[in-house]
Parts: structure tokens; sequence; C-alpha cells
């Protein structure tokens, strides 16, 4: 993002744009979004666009972040009083509904498939969205291996690529999973692991 001079920027433009850029990009990819579209479905000028960013990929890049914010995840704070266990229980129905949500799936393969044209946005992919996520796994893991019911000795890298691959072989199935499906399978995975009872 480009930090520039000016008039204060519009938290609801910024919001619109971004919007705009994802859903651009789920539906044709990095090569079928312009900055000009992007501005024209998010109601602002091209020049809006870039005073903000200095290309489409940064859009992009960006959008992926904004939509991090729409999945659930607990507050550290949560991590003080409530069992793992607990913790991901209550995590489980917004969890299970942003893996039921076609965009998530969509911006998934969409972000894999640009990975050898566009590198730039798998590595914003795995810096905003991804390894927030393995931080957050990681300190579950590391209480459930205090807790005993995740085995001391156990690899926590090689536990997170397990849940992590095994939600993006589920998301990248031709059949979506619905949220009941989802919950059920996240529940297997979870208890797998040892974050569930």
């Amino acid at each position: 993002m480009t930090n520039r001079r000016g008039r204060p920027r519009d938290p609801e433009a910024d919001k619109a744009i971004l919007q705009a850029a994802l859903e651009l990009f789920i539906e044709g990819g990095v090569e079928g979004t312009s900055i000009e579209q992007i501005a024209k479905r998010a109601g602002v000028g091209k020049l809006t666009v870039y005073r903000r960013w200095d290309s489409k990929e940064a859009v992009i890049a960006a959008a992926i972040e904004f939509a991090r914010d729409e999945i659930p995840e607990p507050s550290p704070a949560d991590y003080l009083d409530l069992p793992v266990t607990e913790l991901v229980e209550r995590a489980l129905p917004g969890l299970a509904e942003a893996v039921a949500d076609p965009r998530l799936r969509a911006m998934v393969a969409r972000v894999f498939g640009s990975s050898v044209s566009h590198p730039e946005l798998l590595a914003s992919y795995w810096e905003s969205y991804v390894a927030p996520r393995r931080r957050l796994a990681r300190a579950l893991l590391e209480r459930a291996q205090a807790d005993g019911t995740v085995a001391a000795d156990a690899d926590r890298d090689v536990l997170i690529d397990m849940m992590v691959g095994g939600m993006l072989f589920r998301l990248l199935q031709p059949e979506p999973l619905d949220a009941t499906a989802a919950r059920r399978y996240l529940e297997s995975l979870y208890r797998a692991i040892g974050l569930l009872a």
C-alpha cells in the first residue's frame, strides 16, 4: 500500500474498494481484474484507488488480507480462562460457517491458481492469512500439550500442517461442504489432533 499525503482517507471508500477487488479477483482471477473495474464496482474514481495502491496486485493483496477479518478467531484473552477444548468448541460454529462460504473456497482456489504467475499474492496470502492462523494454532496446541490432551512430544508444526492440509483438501474438492458437514469435519479433525474431547 502506498502512503501518500493529501486528504484524509475515507474508511468507507477503502472498504468498498477492497470488497470490489476481492469480488473481482474471485470472479476472474488477477488477469480478469483491473483498477478500472475495481473503481467502477466500488463507486469511486480510478484516482481514488491509485492514491491508495500502486497496482491491481497490491489492491488484491490488501483485499485478501481484508477477507481475513471475516473469519472468526478467538481472542488471545480467551486463552487465559477457558480450557482449549471449550475454546475450540465455542469457535466451531463460526469456523464451520466460514469454511462453508463459497467465497472462501473460491478465494483459496484463485490464490493458489495465481501462485506461479503472481507469487506476491501467495506471499501476501501466507503473511496475512495463513501465518496468523498458524500462530493461533501453535498457541492452542501448546496449551493442549500443557493440559495433556495433545502428546507432549508431538511436533506442533506437523499437527498444524495436518489441520491446514485437511481443510484445504476439503475446500478444494468438487463438492463443497455445507455448514453442518463442515462442522462435523472440523470436529473429527480437531478430535484426532486432541483439541476436542
